[in-house]
């Protein structure tokens, strides 16, 4: 048996060397190693959390807002139009209710519109007799100015006037050979 004589650990040489930073032993190593895969653990713990609640009816929004909190109707609505650019047939939808107050109750009571093609930016317009048909086509461009201060420039730019339609036609052994039935007296 030897002794050594440096009063240090068994193995150590009498000098003092640099100073160095001891390497991380088998503990050490494990801790780490521990601490890494709870975290990784609770990363995919946390996506699945959230996936799992995505599939139930969503995530829940915290006490800050955010997209997915409710809304009023109002603002739903308004939001969906922009999103969808939706504008113009929600206006020109607007005036078809207000039918009456825009061209007067005279009028709408015998003037319905039927249709808005926001292509050709035509409002069509259907009359219950041809007396009233005429008259709105005398009116029409009144009413073009009108709908346009009331929608936008250039929103409307045609009133496509139809007259009453007329019953619908019958095919049959009763049938005059040549006639073109109840709809030749309308126009």
């Amino acid at each position: 048996m030897t002794e050594n004589t440096s009063g240090g650990v068994p193995g150590s040489s009498k000098t003092p060397g640099p100073s160095r930073t001891p390497e991380p032993s088998g503990v050490d190593l494990a801790r780490v190693a521990l601490r890494a895969a709870k975290e990784a653990a609770r990363a995919r713990g946390d996506a699945a959390q959230q996936k799992k609640q995505a599939r139930r009816g969503g995530l829940r929004s915290g006490a800050r807002a955010d997209g997915r909190d409710p809304m009023a109707l109002g603002s739903a609505i308004n939001r969906l139009i922009t999103e969808r650019g939706w504008e113009a047939p929600a206006a020109v939808g607007g005036v078809m209710g207000r039918w009456p107050q825009i061209v007067g109750e005279d009028v709408a009571k015998h003037c319905v519109p039927e249709k808005y093609d926001e292509d050709e930016r035509v409002l069509t317009v259907r009359c219950d007799s041809t007396a009233w048909a005429t008259n709105l086509r005398l009116l029409a461009p009144t009413l073009v100015a009108r709908l346009n201060e009331d929608l936008g420039h250039g929103r409307v730019t045609l009133i496509k006037v139809q007259g009453p339609a007329g019953p619908a036609r019958r095919y049959g052994p009763l049938r005059a050979p040549g006639s073109t039935g109840p709809g030749d007296t309308y126009g």
